[in-house]
């Protein structure tokens, strides 16, 4: 196992830039995931890592070499794709134990690591299948168990459960923690999908157009998003933003509404902000912002409910049954320990 050391890591194609000087840590044994929209750079970032791509200035090092210039081979990194990239006239066994041939590793060896790695995956039954002959779950569980019998210093995953289903990637979710658990090896695992990111990370890494935006754990990242970027993208359903007032006397009006604010805001009478409050902080009241019912999904365990308020749109999520319909009008109250505040002009939390 090793550290992985980003600093100022730059990428160009042509006069195009795609990272603009990155920094990074991911400690030894941490399980860090790169989240963001597709084309924010974060596959280009795990790709240099493992030495896909060049580098254009900058420095990556794993462990305490700096790798800029080793080939993928000699990195001792283990990759895992989305299309799990296995060999289809070839058994899973065999799979598995390619790389290690290629290394011309002592077969006793080799069926050591591959039995153990069957075991840990639960694909002892099928090493004697063809791909073929595999389910996609199976497939990617083949596509894992090639990359820890190689005992990597890192694995490099990107966007493995993208071609699951959805039960099978709660599933695989699951599997993927499981398994860091146990072998503890640094893992960097890139999503665009944020419940990935929440559910499995040690420490999330959110990127936007080829910067970073935030680091942190999944409930820091949840509680206290730095900008409107990471308060919109971090979280399902997403918060509700809502511009507004700052007032002298430390409240805020918000569509009509005096909204008390909990906290240390630092805002100035007249300041232009945005009011940000999570679906699940609102509750029903007598009165305060007043909003109309659009639509309603309930979901089993909770209610979705879609409002509109003057010229916003906003969700509400309760996990009471309430017998709404759409037309209805409520009256809505933010609980305040769990607002956020960020400046209008800028973006950043305030």
């Amino acid at each position: 196992m090793a550290q992985v050391a980003i600093r100022g890591a730059r990428k160009t194609y042509g006069t195009v830039e795609v990272l603009h000087g990155v920094d990074l840590d991911v400690a030894d044994g941490e399980f860090v995931v790169l989240v963001g929209p597709s084309g924010c750079g974060k596959s280009t970032l795990l790709r240099m890592i493992a030495g896909l791509e060049s580098i254009t200035g900058g420095t990556i090092a794993i462990g305490d070499r700096v790798v800029n210039n080793l080939p993928p081979k000699e990195r001792d990194i283990a990759m895992v794709f989305q299309s799990y990239a296995l060999y289809p006239h070839m058994k899973v066994a065999d799979n598995m134990a390619f790389a290690l041939k290629l290394r011309r590793t002592d077969p006793k060896l080799i069926k050591e690591r591959v039995d153990t790695a069957a075991e840990i995956l639960g694909l002892t039954p099928y090493l004697d299948r063809y791909p073929r002959q595999l389910s996609g779950g199976q497939r990617q569980r083949v596509a894992m168990g090639r990359a820890i019998v190689r005992d990597p210093q890192v694995f490099l995953f990107d966007e493995p459960l993208s071609n699951l289903d959805a039960k099978l990637r709660v599933q695989m979710r699951t599997e993927i923690k499981e398994l860091h658990q146990r072998l503890k090896t640094t893992t960097v695992f890139v999503t665009h999908d944020q419940v990935e990111a929440m559910t499995m990370a040690d420490k999330i890494v959110v990127m936007h157009d080829g910067i970073v935006e935030q680091v942190g754990a999944p409930l820091d990242l949840y509680d206290r998003p730095a900008n409107l970027f990471v308060a919109t993208f971090i979280g399902s359903p997403g918060m509700n933003l809502i511009k507004g007032t700052a007032q002298s006397s430390g409240n805020i009006d918000v569509a009509g509404a005096k909204i008390t604010v909990a906290g240390d805001h630092k805002v100035q009478d007249g300041q232009p902000i945005v009011y940000g409050i999570r679906p699940e902080h609102l509750e029903l009241a007598d009165e305060g912002m007043e909003a109309t019912i659009a639509v309603v999904e309930p979901t089993g365990s909770e209610t979705h409910v879609m409002l509109r308020m003057n010229n916003s749109d906003i969700t509400a999520v309760f996990r009471e049954r309430h017998d709404f319909q759409p037309g209805q009008t409520v009256h809505l109250r933010p609980r305040p320990e769990f607002a956020h505040i960020f400046d209008d002009a800028s973006g950043a939390r305030v």
